[in-house]
């Protein structure tokens, strides 16, 4: 933390917060940026006119960066003693509920006795000391049974961090400068009085010190040590409270950084007024919504009606005994049954076993070079410093070489080891030519041929996609990594987006502790690939109420799997007994009135803010996050979230009367999970554990290496999976697209990721005929164990 100050320090006292580089494109800003990172002070030298553009370039993003780190850390650190407080806090709740436990037991034998009339008043005691026993009586009462504070002492319990907290937090408070939004008046007021004590040495809070920012469960502390004069412990406790109540409005937006990109203003993360109202009339009708927020309200309650009345006639026509069918048992509660595991035809599985054996061996860095020969996705990696990657083998080489030890986890030592090419070479060529711009534009050449191949459309329409999370062990200091003891240790979470294609052509790093739900969207509108996706699957964790709003309003639909569907609040448009009337039996799951006046008063902001994620100008996790760690005051926060209580009511009215549509939903999560496991075995290498790559750029890298290797398997399974069925017609045997529909190429077995791993661009190309391997005869009954050897 205290390192991270002293750069942002060292970079304001050059002006670096102050330079003006408005006038060149984010986009050139950016590149420059990544030019100095990479450049050797010889190198910008040589540079000459461009030295100078380049350096101010670095420095200006260099201390919005480093501003940001401060600021992350900030929160980082705090959260993490929080937590520890509360999981003290929570072990002792544990044992006071033990000895509550033995205190219950003990009123069970004394309340009847002194309830019974008929026992004299001046023989209850002598009778409870007889029953009980004094031994036990004494050992119940040698504890003092305290009564616990509104947050149950973890504001006590993080006093216990106060120390550690005081060796940054004066520092953040002088080199950041914070500003609240409405409402945080007296917050504000308290950051500045803390700020001014820490400058000065003050010990004691002023008399006139601002309290009203402080929450319920944590107003006992202050006044009791201001009642009994304790300076000290008001001191501990107000200073904490301001520092936790700085860190939930940094969250959430009402606190915000000047200078951050990451803890701007909220309010300059979306078009104004009059940026969007040129767009309005183009962007609603791109996304099919109405111009007018009463328009709007009618669609929405002509939707909701159709799906109440499906919903209906499904429940109404379930017999309430009928195991295996959604249906209300005969106290009218609802009754959601698992779906069956799909009944896959043996035909399926036969014909799975058939291609496979088909399909050629080959190793990683052939399969690799081969997809380049089809697709050309090397010449996305273009040189960092402006110049056109130069097409020799030599340098495909070397860029096949980084992605694969760092798709497989080997790291550029042992993958220089692997393949005869010194570190030198690799670290130069990682240095200069991976980014995540350039992995980026090759996963799309990537997904893009592979979302034309044949067999692929038999897979999917590429209208559907899903995302889920992955933890990976990560090993030695990071800033992204969190201890979580259900993973047994240090992990990181990386986050992909699959489409129905079995592709994936999304991937993002994050803290494991921050909900996926706040990045479910950021890929699936970033989307540059030419799938045509439209719905977007996730489990529970996406299905929240701001996602099912923005997906709505950017045109898109979002269908997760949900689970505790029977407390799942779904919206109605009128008075329970009107609906009641309407639906029978669907009315009582209704338990709420749908907002129609907050919707319709506040839908241009809607619009707009829908506008603003799918033009660009905000990341979608970030809006996601700032919103929904909103207060309920914020009144665009909350009519997102009653559009998005109708989003949701219609997706579960659906999920629940078509198990179709629930099946499909099904299905393709199934495939996320399946590409799960095709990852974990590329990423074999250190046991899967991430080493030596603590920033989250460097873990961004890595990620998109690991999915290009898992793409090419997919690619070049699906390629030789459609040779083979062609191989298979020709010989007269029938192959149904419906059975096709059931195999898998996400699927490793047919390649080679071990051991030596030659990368030979030009011997490589020399084996194939006309571009392509051949394929293998079927092996006869009893030889299907015989693997010949892999070159």
């Amino acid at each position: 933390m205290k390192t991270s100050i002293d750069k942002l320090l060292w970079l304001r006292a050059i002006d670096a917060h102050t330079m003006d580089l408005s006038a060149l494109p984010n986009e050139r800003r950016r590149f420059l940026a990544s030019v100095a990172r990479r450049s050797t002070n010889q190198a910008l030298h040589r540079r000459e006119e461009r030295k100078y553009p380049i350096l101010l370039a670095f420095v200006a993003q260099a201390a919005i960066g480093q501003l940001d780190e401060v600021v992350a850390l900030f929160d980082q650190a705090v959260s993490a003693r929080e937590s520890r407080a509360k999981s003290k806090t929570d072990e002792a709740l544990v044992e006071r509920a033990k000895k509550g436990e033995a205190r219950q037991l003990l009123m069970d034998l004394i309340l009847p006795v002194l309830a019974d009339p008929s026992v004299p008043d001046e023989q209850v005691g002598g009778m409870l000391r007889e029953q009980i026993g004094m031994r036990r009586l004494r050992e119940i009462t040698s504890d003092a049974w305290k009564p616990l504070p509104k947050d149950h002492g973890r504001l006590s319990e993080l006093d216990s961090s106060y120390s550690y907290l005081r060796q940054f937090t004066p520092n953040v408070l002088a080199a950041v400068h914070f500003q609240g939004g409405p409402g945080t008046d007296e917050l504000m007021a308290a950051v500045e009085i803390l700020r001014v004590l820490n400058e000065t040495g003050g010990r004691k809070v002023p008399t006139k010190a601002p309290t009203g920012f402080v929450p319920a469960r944590y107003a006992d502390y202050l006044e009791k040590a201001r009642a009994f004069g304790e300076d000290t412990a008001f001191r501990h406790y107000w200073e904490l409270v301001v520092i936790l109540c700085l860190r939930d409005g940094l969250r959430s937006g009402d606190i915000f950084v000047p200078g951050s990109r990451r803890y701007a203003d909220p309010s300059t993360y979306l078009y104004t007024a009059d940026q969007c109202k040129p767009k309005r009339t183009e962007y609603a009708q791109l996304v099919r919504k109405p111009l007018t927020g009463k328009d709007a309200v009618e669609i929405g309650k002509t939707e909701l009606h159709a799906a109440l009345t499906e919903l209906e006639d499904t429940l109404r026509n379930a017999p309430p005994d009928q195991a295996g069918v959604v249906r209300l048992d005969t106290d009218g509660n609802l009754i959601v049954p698992p779906l069956s595991a799909e009944d896959i035809p043996s035909e399926a599985k036969d014909l799975h076993e058939d291609l496979a054996g088909m399909l050629p061996f080959a190793p990683i860095a052939s399969v690799l070079i081969e997809l380049d020969a089809r697709t050309g996705f090397l010449d996305c990696f273009t040189h960092a410093g402006g110049r056109k990657l130069a097409k020799s083998a030599g340098t495909k080489r070397n860029i096949l070489a980084c992605l694969i030890g760092l798709g497989t986890n080997m790291g550029l030592v042992r993958m220089s080891e692997a393949c005869g090419v010194s570190y030198e070479v690799l670290a130069w060529t990682m240095e200069w030519y991976i980014r995540e711009d350039t992995l980026r534009d090759a996963n799309t050449v990537i997904v893009n041929h592979h979302h034309g191949l044949e067999l692929s459309k038999v897979f999917g329409g590429g209208t559907m996609s899903s995302s889920d999370g992955q933890r990976f062990p990560v090993r030695g200091k990071s800033l992204t990594s969190r201890n979580m003891t259900i993973y047994g240790g240090q992990v990181l979470s990386s986050y992909t987006h699959v489409s129905d294609q079995w592709s994936t052509f999304g991937t993002q790093q994050f803290v494991p502790t921050t909900r996926e739900g706040q990045y479910t969207l950021d890929e699936f509108l970033g989307n540059k690939t030419d799938l045509p996706l439209h719905d977007h699957a996730t489990d529970t964790h996406g299905a929240t109420l701001i996602n099912f709003s923005l997906f709505d309003l950017v045109g898109k639909r979002l269908t997760p799997r949900m689970r505790d569907l029977t407390k799942v609040t779904l919206v109605r448009d009128d008075t329970p007994t009107a609906i009641n009337r309407l639906y029978p039996n669907t009315g009582p799951l209704l338990t709420s009135r749908w907002n129609e006046p907050l919707v319709e008063g506040t839908w241009d902001d809607l619009l707009r803010m829908g506008a603003s994620l799918k033009y660009g100008q905000a990341t979608a996790s970030l809006v996601v996050g700032k919103w929904s760690a909103a207060p309920r005051q914020n009144t665009l926060a909350t009519a997102l979230k009653e559009w998005g209580l109708l989003r949701r009511t219609l997706h579960t009215a659906r999920y629940l009367s078509d198990p179709v549509y629930r099946r499909r939903i099904f299905r393709q999560l199934n495939k996320g999970e399946s590409l799960h496991a095709l990852r974990r075995d590329l990423h074999y290498a250190q046991q899967g554990t991430i080493t030596a790559r603590p920033y989250l750029s460097d873990q961004t890298e890595q990620a998109w290496c690991l999915t290009i290797l898992t793409n090419g398997v997919v690619v070049w399974t699906t390629e030789y999976f459609g040779l083979a069925v062609q191989q298979l017609r020709a010989d007269g045997k029938p192959v149904d697209d419906e059975l096709l529909g059931h195999i898998s190429p996400g699927r490793s077995e047919n390649i080679n990721f071990f051991g030596a791993i030659p990368v030979e661009v030009e011997a490589e190309l020399a084996k194939l005929d006309n571009g392509w391997r051949p394929l293998r005869t079927r092996p006869f009954a009893g030889t299907e164990g015989l693997i010949p050897e892999m070159s």
